[in-house]
């Protein structure tokens, strides 16, 4: 497993934008490769990471050198796939473009490291790893409420109650993305021309213009939260590391919602979570526990 190098792991039909670009150009670019997120390439230089986050978090924003996060964290194709884990969970990302003689030659995800890690059949149990603190909403909670939620509380995903509180679903920002829309409106700027008066004096009023322009702005749809989530796929604390990887895997999710013998919600397991397993198993391997 230690010898998993990134080049036998990562995507090489990659999906990226460039700059000068546009957010639309981004959006399409992640919901037809199905993805969440993509570098960005400018003369053939990786100079950024634009997400399905920074999208949701700037709704107004159209231009993608504004949208993306700069001076992304690279990995070579000759790392192992432990040592682009390692900087996944140090920089708390979840894809790290891949780059030889300065050129894009490829991605690595969270999701081809959760690839290694179902391979590696690692049987420690889930209890150790996953995450106790919980986001969760009401299943009758408008949209754009919930994206306000997962925003303030900088979650990708989070689970879905019904008023009796038992689990019913799961939303991520992937299904927040498929539920947006683009909304185009004018709006009005006022400026006055005398700027060396008082600004409440009658001439600088008589000389205040009116300035119009158009706004582009990506909204969520008002529907309830129940109508935009996915069914959840769960676990128990006892299942193993290597089985929700396998699960993950099969299902192409990157989160499993823990529950106990009555189907209560008691933590989350989320893919970046195996990260930390995989490291763990690597360096108690490597010491000869």
């Amino acid at each position: 497993m230690s010898q998993v190098l990134v080049r036998d792991v990562m995507v090489d039909d990659v999906a990226y934008v460039t700059i000068p670009g546009s957010r639309d150009r981004v959006l399409e670019t992640l919901k037809d490769r199905w993805v969440s997120g993509v570098p960005v390439v400018k003369k053939s230089a990786v100079v950024g990471i634009v997400t399905r986050s920074d999208i949701l978090r700037n709704p107004e924003e159209e231009q993608t050198a504004l949208l993306m996060a700069r001076n992304p964290v690279l990995v070579s194709p000759e790392n192992t796939v432990v040592e682009a884990a390692k900087l996944m969970a140090e920089h708390s990302i979840r894809r790290l473009p891949v780059v030889e003689d300065g050129a894009l030659v490829g991605v690595i995800t969270i999701a081809d490291v959760v690839r290694v890690v179902a391979d590696t059949k690692i049987e420690t149990p889930i209890e150790d790893y996953m995450e106790n603190t919980l986001v969760a909403v009401w299943s009758e909670m408008p949209l754009p409420l919930v994206g306000a939620v997962m925003e303030y509380a900088d979650v990708h995903a989070c689970s879905v109650l019904d008023s009796n509180l038992m689990l019913v679903g799961i939303v991520s920002d992937r299904d927040l993305i498929n539920a947006t829309m683009i909304r185009d409106y004018v709006e009005k700027s006022d400026m006055a021309a005398a700027s060396d008066e008082d600004e409440w004096t009658w001439d600088s009023t008589r000389d205040t213009m009116s300035l119009y322009y158009g706004v582009s702005r990506i909204e969520l749809k008002d529907v309830p939260v129940k109508d935009a989530m996915v069914p959840a796929i769960t676990a128990i604390k006892s299942s193993e590391v290597g089985e929700c990887a396998r699960v993950m895997r099969r299902e192409q999710i990157d989160q499993m919602p823990v529950v106990n013998a009555h189907q209560k919600l008691i933590g989350m397991l989320r893919d970046r979570d195996l990260l930390r397993a995989l490291i763990d198993y690597h360096d108690k391997t490597q010491a000869g526990g």
